[in-house]
């Protein structure tokens, strides 16, 4: 009977081990590309003296926070991506990007969030890759801002460079 007693207790010596921090990645850096505007956008602009061609450039910086990442790898996050539009076209048209979305291990990203510009508030859907080469992160993605004005589709490249830490 004390056999058996002693074989249904469980190990003195097993102490669970809180998991280990994972490095955060600091994914933040410039970004450019192109917008494609409709034509129901280009013709809102113009009714408030903005002249631009449908096609429009695109500059800025995203600010990126993980908010959770699990053992394996994949990734809540929030990003702001504040652009400037049409400098190719003389003009500097603000916007400004708010998403929520996850990222896998392979670097497959998709978000979604509100958008504010010079054609008013848009919902923005994206979704991309990161491709890793060393130290260089170059992300590549492509979103679609609804408004009714029409979609707008955009496709954004950058780059920045992994600054690893724990938390």
């Amino acid at each position: 009977c004390a056999l058996s007693l002693v074989a249904a207790t469980p190990p003195l010596a097993h102490i669970v081990q809180p998991p280990r921090p994972l490095p955060t990645v600091n994914m933040s850096g410039p970004r450019f590309g192109v917008t494609m505007l409709s034509q129901q956008s280009v013709d809102e602009l113009k009714r408030n003296d903005i002249n631009v061609r449908p096609l429009v450039s695109q500059f800025g910086w995203q600010f990126e926070k993980r908010i959770y990442t699990n053992q394996e790898g994949l990734m809540a996050l929030t990003e702001w991506v504040p652009l400037i539009t049409g400098l190719d076209q003389g003009v500097a048209l603000p916007s400004l990007n708010w998403l929520a979305g996850v990222r896998t291990p392979s670097g497959t990203e998709f978000g979604i969030g509100p958008n504010i510009s010079a054609a008013g508030f848009a919902l923005v859907v994206a979704a991309g890759v990161t491709v890793k080469s060393g130290a260089l992160n170059i992300p590549m993605n492509v979103a679609v801002a609804t408004s009714r004005y029409g979609p707008r589709l955009t496709f954004l490249t950058g780059f920045n460079i992994r600054r690893s830490g724990y938390r």
